[in-house]
């Protein structure tokens, strides 16, 4: 670490060697992210943290929980995913795991989403391992966050499970260090349309997979205008209402032939208020009373199959809890909601922490070519962070 006598560059310079360790892991969600993993587990252990791995069942990947501070008061967590979105993408004009400086700027894969947060949490953790606190933090770091959220509920389960759980958790997805205090919930849905094939001059003798699944997104359109009109509404969120829309399609084997088969995938993004479940099934109960039996009056074999991708919940305004009134003013200035995800509403539907989202970067700049950081946003969540590590620790 480039040596200096200022101790804020200090930590700074810090951050960004640890920036550079971490993008280096090529974590794309498909690929294991034990090598990262392991060396935040070593690096903590230098400093006397033992730190809590939970693998998930293949192995491959794994959450970190780790403990600093006393474990009989309630804490604070500082959670963030280790995973990234594929850097296949034209335009990176430097290595995607090459962490690169240019004009105030660091660039890399998962340089703002969101390892430039794990890095301030590395950067901090000598200071925190020093310090007296009164209070635990703890850091969770966990896998496969991009690809729905699928290691944090282990990591809310384990946490839940304590003798004296969390108050609050920090989630370090990209806000330019400004407060969040709600974030939408999803579910992933892929449809698959059984139809029947054949010679397409005798079309109406077939049931057309692509057409019947037309009507079934238009259903999803139809239902996300009226959802757009009448609410219900949140005006705090960047889009104030629920959404659901189709996102992929395919289907079909030639330009002469009936397809006998049709799959699409749909979204719904659902405010903390709206029941996306009901919705989906009221999706459902529609395609069944008003589909189905066209396509079955034809062919008693054809279907309509629903398979769940992946889902995750909304995080609701948690402003009014306990633990955020043990850190409100020192909280940097709110902003409003978002409708993209993190791991808020698993820490809060399923280990019953309250949940706000603070962390360095800019959503705009996530999962694109060229993602980067601006360094002074890691510096304003390095301020942030030893705010916290302040608050938690006994007075001198």
């Amino acid at each position: 670490m480039p040596e200096t006598d200022n101790p804020a560059m200090s930590l700074l310079e810090n951050a960004k060697n640890h920036l550079k360790d971490l993008v280096a892991f090529d974590t794309t969600s498909r690929y294991s992210n034990r090598p990262l993993i392991d060396h935040m587990a070593a690096f903590l252990r230098e400093h006397g943290i033992e730190p809590v791995i939970l693998p998930d069942e293949t192995g491959e990947k794994a959450n970190l929980i780790a403990r600093i501070g006393p474990a009989d008061r309630p804490g604070v967590v500082l959670s963030g995913h280790t995973d990234v979105v594929p850097a296949l993408e034209k335009g990176w004009t430097s290595g995607p795991f090459d962490l690169t400086e240019r004009d105030g700027k660091l660039y890399g894969r998962g340089s703002c989403d969101m390892k430039g947060f794990a890095a301030c949490v590395m950067a901090i953790v000598p200071q925190l391992a020093a310090a007296e606190l009164e209070r635990p933090v703890w850091l969770c770091f966990s896998h496969d966050e991009e690809v729905g959220c699928l290691g944090a509920p282990a990591i809310a389960e384990w946490l839940a499970a304590l003798d004296v759980p969390p108050m609050l958790a920090i989630i370090g997805e990209p806000t330019d260090m400004t407060l969040v205090t709600g974030q939408k919930g999803k579910i992933a849905m892929r449809c698959n349309v059984h139809g029947t094939s054949g010679h397409s001059s005798f079309a109406p003798d077939h049931v057309n997979a692509i057409d019947y699944a037309a009507r079934i997104i238009a259903m999803i359109a139809q239902r996300a205008d009226q959802v757009g009109k009448e609410g219900p509404f949140d005006r705090d969120f960047t889009v104030p209402h629920s959404t659901m829309l189709a996102t992929m399609i395919s289907g079909g084997v030639a330009t002469n032939v009936t397809p006998d088969l049709c799959s699409f995938t749909f979204e719904i993004r659902s405010l903390p208020t709206h029941d996306a479940r009901a919705e989906l099934e009221f999706l459902k109960k529609r395609a069944n009373e008003e589909i189905l039996p066209k396509m079955q009056a034809k062919c008693a074999e054809t279907g309509i199959e629903w398979d769940e991708i992946f889902a995750y919940p909304a995080m609701g305004d948690n402003t009014s809890s306990e633990g955020f009134a043990f850190f409100h003013d020192i909280m940097p200035e709110w902003s409003g909601k978002v409708s993209y995800g993190s791991e808020g509403g698993v820490f809060e539907t399923i280990g019953g922490i309250p949940s706000v989202i603070v962390g360095p970067g800019s959503i705009r700049q996530a999962h694109k070519p060229d993602e980067f950081v601006e360094i002074a946003q890691l510096g304003l969540c390095l301020d942030f962070l030893g705010r916290v590590a302040d608050r938690v620790s006994k007075p001198a």
